[in-house]
């Protein structure tokens, strides 16, 4: 079948396979996009007098056909055929007849593959804020669930203050809220038009792209039409830091997990069947889970550079090495939000360890608390600080287990009221509901 693209000569098999490589296989992932992208463009050319009412039923019915297959799994791209846009394009053709032709005009590839782009990674954020939202809800709720409960505070992993699983389980719960910050600003760049920008210097049909814009549920437009290639790995770049910025969060707490789960910390505890054993080690109780976790996290926080590194240096215009970064970002996706699930899962089975500080290992803990009790009973600092020091040197330290933590964040004060408020709003500020309400209009 020939490219849509191609003329008299036929390409050589072995250049066609090295440059197509796994874009089918991605694509298969965009490919309700790409109607979406269609299903818009052909209301706008019609609105411009280059499709008559005709022909655009013709086409808005057989595209959202299409547009059900896909979504009941029945779609695939042949073969033969290049990518997703052109096997939606063939299908549409060979069902319409010369309707179908008229789909292309006033667009090129490039920025058909743009919006495609923008709309898959839009529901993808879509589905991590989702994800990451479950996950901050089960911390808040273990932080209170055992905020009166006590664990060690380190510092360079050696026995610091007090601290508490009110602390620990708030803390990464108000990490998620700043990570959301960050995937909030990659949401207003991927959150814009592209289409119409056709190979990155417009076309000269009178396109109406604030129309696609309102259609799609974009926010608005990347107006400038040489920006809007530009754009194509800046955002995925900018995705990529915020991507690897939930990534840190959970590869910390994964570590913290697999060191509490240890016989030497035992702060937490999971059912046998969500741990793994030994070959040879009866006594085995492994956090294979969280290990997998850290590990792909860890490679998460990778993503930017490697987008980096594929976008550097490039100039202005389209460049096809720029379809590789799909098989950065699509995968990544699927990763972050895999472990985001599994992170909820796992705790909603934990079980905190209430009698941790019962262990004389952890008296000295309370030094600071002791120290800060002599000041506030009129002890210079530096004196209460040398005479329990001198204490503990002599092994005369008895300390008073005591916690008064009461200031904003702290033992006593979580401000987990505060840390939800705050997720909430980064939460709404996305507005998921603008573009479903677009998206459901466009298919009806």
């Amino acid at each position: 079948m020939a490219k849509i693209w191609q003329k008299s000569v036929t390409v050589n098999e072995l250049v066609e396979n090295f440059t197509v490589g796994l874009d089918r296989e991605f694509d298969e992932q965009m490919a309700a996009f790409d109607v979406l992208g269609s299903l818009a463009h052909t209301r706008m050319l019609h609105s411009i007098g280059l499709m008559d009412a005709e022909d655009l039923q013709l086409c808005q019915q057989e595209l959202k056909n299409i547009y059900k297959d896909i979504e009941a799994g029945n779609f695939s791209i042949s073969p033969e055929v290049e990518d997703v846009h052109s096997q939606v394009e063939f299908l549409l053709t060979q069902r319409i007849g010369d309707a179908g032709k008229k789909i292309h005009s006033g667009r090129s590839r490039n920025d058909q593959v743009l919006v495609d782009l923008k709309l898959f990674f839009r529901h993808e954020i879509q589905q991590v804020v989702e994800e990451t939202e479950k996950l901050f809800n089960l911390l808040i709720e273990l932080s209170e669930k055992h905020k009166d409960v006590l664990l060690p505070g380190y510092t360079h992993l050696q026995v610091a203050m007090p601290s508490s699983f009110g602390l620990w389980f708030g803390a990464y719960a108000e990490s998620l809220a700043d990570d959301l910050e960050m995937v909030l600003a990659a949401y207003k760049i991927t959150n814009k038009n592209p289409l119409g920008s056709a190979a990155g210097y417009g076309s000269s049909f009178p396109l109406n792209r604030t129309l696609t814009t309102q259609l799609l549920g974009f926010e608005s437009l990347n107006y400038n039409v040489v920006y809007a290639q530009m754009g194509r790995g800046k955002t995925e770049r900018v995705i990529a830091q915020a991507l690897s910025s939930i990534a840190a969060t959970l590869a910390k707490m994964a570590m913290d997990q697999a060191l509490y789960l240890s016989q030497n910390f035992a702060f937490v505890s999971y059912p046998d069947t969500l741990t793994t054993g030994s070959s040879i080690m009866p006594h085995k109780k492994n956090p294979d889970v969280w290990e997998i976790m850290r590990g792909k996290c860890n490679r998460l926080q990778a993503l930017p550079n490697d987008v980096a590194m594929m976008t550097t240096n490039l100039p202005s215009g389209y460049h096809r090495e720029l379809q590789l970064l799909k098989e950065l970002l699509f995968p990544a996706f699927t990763d972050l939000k895999n472990c985001l699930h599994m992170a909820t899962f796992m705790l909603k089975h934990v079980t905190v360890n209430a009698g941790i500080l019962n262990d004389p290992k952890y008296a000295y803990l309370f030094s600071v608390e002791e120290v800060n009790r002599m000041v506030l009973n009129g002890t210079p600092f530096r004196d209460a600080y040398k005479q329990v020091g001198a204490a503990i040197e002599k092994g005369e330290f008895n300390p008073d287990k005591t916690v008064n933590h009461t200031h904003e964040g702290s033992i006593g004060n979580l401000g987990n009221e505060q840390i939800t408020a705050s997720m909430n709003k980064v939460v709404k500020s996305f507005d998921f509901d603008k573009v479903k309400e677009a998206i459901d209009k466009l298919v009806s």
